[in-house]
């Protein structure tokens, strides 16, 4: 049976399926099953040319995607958002949100060529319908 994992590109308006197959274990746990109060973060590709055409860096690349301050959650804790002391009106997401994040924030890892985070549940900043054009300053 084969599961499917988001991969998120800013540039389209869809969230692309990467079919993993279970039959082969080591590709099905490759992605990792956040645990206690973690979400699971998948990060937009950041473009690879400016509103104007320019062609970017590789370095600048990798520094928008390294710094990038939105998401999208795939998947979270068991105990995320849990603790009714801290968040009394409840959870600031859901699955299937995009997120604006603190910056750096969280344990980044590569599957496959694509970077994900762990974040935990009160790195999220806000919830964004769109988050295209959406920039750290």
């Amino acid at each position: 049976m084969a599961k499917s994992l988001a991969a998120v590109n800013e540039k389209d308006e869809n969230v692309e399926e990467i079919n993993i197959d279970e039959s082969n274990s080591r590709k099905a746990s490759q992605m990792p099953k956040p645990k206690g109060y973690k979400i699971l973060i998948a990060l937009p590709e950041p473009d690879e040319k400016t509103d104007g055409g320019i062609i970017k860096a590789s370095q600048t690349i990798h520094t928008e995607e390294v710094g990038s301050i939105v998401g999208f959650v795939l998947d979270m804790g068991p105990d995320s958002y849990s603790n009714k002391d801290r968040f009394p009106t409840g959870p600031f997401c859901k699955k299937g949100d995009w997120i604006v994040m603190r910056s750096y924030t969280g344990t980044r890892f590569l599957v496959h060529g694509k970077e994900f985070r762990l974040i935990n549940d009160d790195s999220v900043e806000a919830v964004v319908e769109d988050p295209r054009g959406i920039v750290k300053i």
